[in-house]
């Protein structure tokens, strides 16, 4: 592997506002909307070729290389770099933080205009299309009209999708990774209980717990709800995880001593762990964001109206650029999203006439898995950027 891209910064457009503001799938309007994006790579002369990289629920714009004398790379690093299936010697890499987000994009934590104070939870309801909406707004900015390529896992691969079926004109290749086009009621209840663990701690407020603009500069900032984050993130990331690779990492081992002390405090491996994912992720995140892209992946349902993915599949397909392949990817040990999601996805996609290569790949991590250099996964990304950056349809296999 190369030594990858090196120092990045993290950039900032603002893409809606008083004059053209964003009117989301809902109605609701917003008036500013401001991107974190980073970019990586030349874009070529005849912009052709532009990988786009959706994010899953707690990433960001930050998906490679090193900000300031930080030691450790962005999320996806392992994937994007000279020489890697995102090359950046050959591709044009652009990732942003979604909307209602929490690491530079507009989101619940921002000001609103309207009153001066931040959001919390009068910032409207969200869905994939209005993520989707935002990405393309950058694109417009950058002098971007069309995608070689959308790429996403879980919540980001719902972004692809989305974006291939609404506008099949403006994406060659969608690849939907460990993702779901409906979650079942596993999954919901999943994030219900998450969701609960945050709006029951008693520092949540209502979401109202961010600084008063107004206050004294020495008024100490509100407590936030540390505590229902960290357990909401607790519960997420069990699910991300296989079975297998909790055996491999914790069996049954006791942290810090040789028996067990029998109390209620931290005492196997895995519990310090967890308590350990728990509050790292409260110091990068914004319990409000996780409300609300845990309930963007709830309502996400892009196959409900087959008639309208068939129309827009055929109208991709008889435009200049043939409309958009997809490579559809699942991990056997991913038990959140499974094979069967995946499966379903391209299964709905082929009856709509659309060009599918479906691979379920052997990976120990579970649905994490994604975001590990797993050699064959990396194989079939590279493989299939190789053959739409060549002009060949990726046809069913």
């Amino acid at each position: 592997m190369s030594d990858g891209i090196g120092r990045v910064e993290t950039q900032r457009a603002v893409v809606f506002d008083d004059d053209r503001p964003l009117v989301l799938e809902s109605g609701a309007r917003l008036t500013h909307v401001e991107v974190a994006y980073e970019t990586y790579g030349t874009l070529a002369a005849d912009g052709g070729n532009v990988v786009f990289i959706c994010h899953a629920l707690s990433g960001d714009a930050h998906a490679a290389g090193f900000h300031g004398d930080d030691r450790r790379p962005g999320w996806w690093d392992n994937i994007v770099g000279p020489g890697r299936p995102l090359d950046t010697d050959r591709f044009f890499v652009v990732c942003a933080n979604v909307l209602g987000g929490c690491k530079g994009t507009t989101g619940p934590g921002s000001v609103d205009p309207a009153s001066g104070r931040p959001y919390g939870l009068r910032f409207p309801l969200l869905a994939v299309r209005d993520l989707v909406e935002t990405h393309r707004a950058l694109l417009r900015q950058l002098g971007v009209t069309r995608l070689l390529a959308a790429i996403g896992g879980s919540l980001g691969g719902m972004q692809a999708l989305q974006w291939s079926l609404d506008h099949p004109g403006e994406v060659g290749g969608a690849l939907v990774v460990a993702s779901s086009g409906r979650l079942s009621a596993q999954n919901i209840a999943f994030s219900a209980v998450a969701r609960e663990a945050i709006t029951r701690d008693p520092d949540f407020a209502g979401g109202d717990y961010y600084p008063d603009p107004d206050a004294p500069a020495d008024t100490p900032p509100p407590q936030r709800p540390n505590r229902g984050l960290a357990l909401a993130r607790m519960i997420g990331h069990i699910t991300y995880l296989s079975e297998e690779s909790m055996r491999e990492k914790f069996g049954r081992r006791i942290q810090d001593a040789v028996e067990p002390r029998y109390g209620f405090d931290v005492d196997f491996e895995v519990e310090s762990y967890l308590a350990y994912q728990g509050q790292s992720f409260v110091e990068r995140f914004d319990a409000n964001t996780y409300l609300y892209m845990t309930r963007v992946m709830d309502y996400f349902d892009p196959f409900a109206d087959r008639a309208y993915v068939g129309r827009q599949v055929a109208a991709g397909r008889a435009a200049g650029g043939g409309g958009t392949s997809y490579l559809v990817l699942s991990f056997d040990s991913d038990w959140r999203f499974s094979t069967e999601h995946a499966r379903e996805i391209a299964d709905e996609l082929r009856s709509a006439g659309a060009p599918v290569t479906f691979r379920e790949l052997s990976a120990p991590h579970g649905h994490d898995s994604f975001l590990f250099p797993v050699p064959e996964y990396h194989r079939t990304v590279a493989g299939f950027l190789d053959r739409l950056a060549a002009g060949r349809s990726v046809h069913a296999a």
